[in-house]
């Protein structure tokens, strides 16, 4: 595959791209850095962010002191002219790349048409944006609802889920992130449920995590049979009748990108169907390519009830998410008012831009790339990484990897935040942008990034985390 028509991997000064300066001249009092350029620019676009916008997730007098100006493929520019190969897609969702031609070209487009359809009223691009998407998911599904974003699309999937079965409660994992609407939040299992805990219904189970695994398995095929075993016990000990939906990330990404051993998806999929529990596959992160795949079930084998998705479906460029729905649940609905609604379901700019996205991933390979990237770049380049004291475990697939760092291999005591911080910091310092989450490296560039760029990223945080050890 070629990504050449819009990836830059090296200086964009080169190629010919640059930030566009003066844009504040039509932006009244609010403009930043009138008449300046380079490093002047860059920092004045930082001061005035931190003092004017509330950012989230941060306390706010520490927020990291840079800012985007533009990107191109899987490369980045800062204001100053800085460039970056970026390991991260931003939130895991620019999957795409950055300024993809097509899907820049059909929202202008689209821009030029109509900007705004209600959701009651029918409209080309969004039948043709649920139409792409149905195309990539199995048999058996016929419709969705379109949402804002990945937060929202798992409210409304637990929403039709105790719509359908009658019941109340959803079942979902600790080491998971479903967004931050209000019963979203509480079905997260990380600390940020704790402070948001104010929907009902809600259980808690472990999934399978054999690095520290909690069902003190040696073996995948322990590790796996355990987990299943624990989520059926937790099921029959709240009462199966009372159950509405397990709702589960496909692989979890923000706990740990930690993908499922072999028979696990499927075996929730055999509990599910023996109580008529709903099952919910949360794609928002894993979906569209991020794993070498359309959506990470797929790899299992395995055909959920409803799918949510978001992020890569478009990149980002417009918000868009929503709920794959199949054909039973879907019918449900038929002669009965479903109780949900957005003011920008399915917002013509952001189908045009999912329109856009899909049919490129497909004509170009995308997709495809991802795959190959991971298996013979990404996974063998990072699994080398092994050599180093700090690292513990490496695990991914496709462009969706975790490099989870220890002070001791023996204990596996995790490494503190600061020596993952100087890590990050080195890697920024020396051409790359990776995020860090607890103790661990996420791997996680555009689907579009070459060979070439993945290669020379993980030579950079092979050397930062040498460095790192050396200390």
């Amino acid at each position: 595959m070629s990504t050449s028509s819009h990836s830059s991997t090296g200086n964009q000064r080169e190629a010919g791209i640059r930030p566009v300066v003066g844009w504040e001249e039509d932006c009244g009092a609010a403009g930043v850095g009138h008449d300046l350029t380079g490093a002047d620019l860059d920092a004045a676009v930082i001061e005035a962010d931190h003092s004017r916008v509330l950012h989230s997730w941060s306390a706010q007098a520490h927020l990291p002191s840079s800012s985007i100006a533009g990107g191109s493929g899987a490369s980045l520019w800062d204001y100053a002219g800085n460039t970056w190969i970026d390991f991260s897609s931003q939130l895991i969702n620019v999957n795409i790349g950055y300024q993809h031609p097509r899907v820049v070209a059909a929202i202008r487009r689209q821009a030029e048409v109509m900007t705004m359809v209600a959701p009651s009223t029918s409209n080309k691009q969004r039948a043709e944006a649920a139409g792409k998407i149905l195309e990539h998911a199995p048999a058996g599904f016929e419709k969705v609802f379109f949402t804002n974003a990945g937060a929202d699309a798992n409210e409304n999937a637990m929403r039709m889920a105790r719509l359908v079965t009658g019941r109340d409660k959803i079942i979902s994992r600790y080491r998971s992130y479903h967004g931050n609407t209000g019963a979203s939040i509480v079905a997260t299992g990380d600390w940020r449920r704790i402070p948001n805990e104010y929907a009902r219904g809600h259980v808690h189970v472990f999934g399978p995590y054999l690095y520290r695994s909690e069902f003190w398995a040696t073996t995948a095929e322990q590790e796996c049979a355990r987990a299943l075993e624990h989520l059926e016990h937790t099921i029959l000990a709240e009462g199966p009748e009372t159950i509405a939906g397990i709702l589960l990330e496909s692989v979890p990404g923000t706990a740990g990108i930690m993908v499922p051993p072999p028979g696990y998806l499927a075996g929730v999929r055999r509990i599910a169907d023996r109580y008529g529990i709903v099952m919910i596959c949360d794609e928002v992160m894993a979906g569209f390519g991020r794993t070498g795949a359309w959506f990470a079930f797929q790899r299992q084998d395995v055909v959920p009830d409803l799918i949510t998705f978001a992020k890569g479906v478009n990149s980002g460029y417009v918000p868009a998410g929503g709920v794959v729905i199949s054909s039973e649940i879907a019918h449900f609905f038929d002669e009965r008012v479903f109780p949900g609604g957005l003011t920008y379901s399915g917002h013509p700019l952001a189908m045009a831009a999912i329109v856009a996205a899909i049919t490129a991933m497909e004509d170009e390979g995308i997709v495809e790339n991802a795959d190959q990237i991971g298996e013979t770049v990404l996974g063998p380049g990072l699994r080398a990484l092994g050599d180093n004291p700090l690292v513990g475990e490496v695990r991914g697939q496709g462009v969706f990897w975790a490099v989870e760092l220890v002070a001791d291999k023996a204990t596996r005591e995790r490494l503190e935040g600061s020596r993952l911080a100087a890590v990050s910091r080195r890697c920024h310092q020396r051409g790359l942008i990776l995020p860090v989450h607890d103790n661990r490296i996420h791997v996680v560039p555009p689907c579009v990034i070459t060979a070439e760029q993945a290669t020379r990223g993980i030579e950079i945080l092979a050397d930062a985390l040498a460095e790192e050890a050396r200390h």
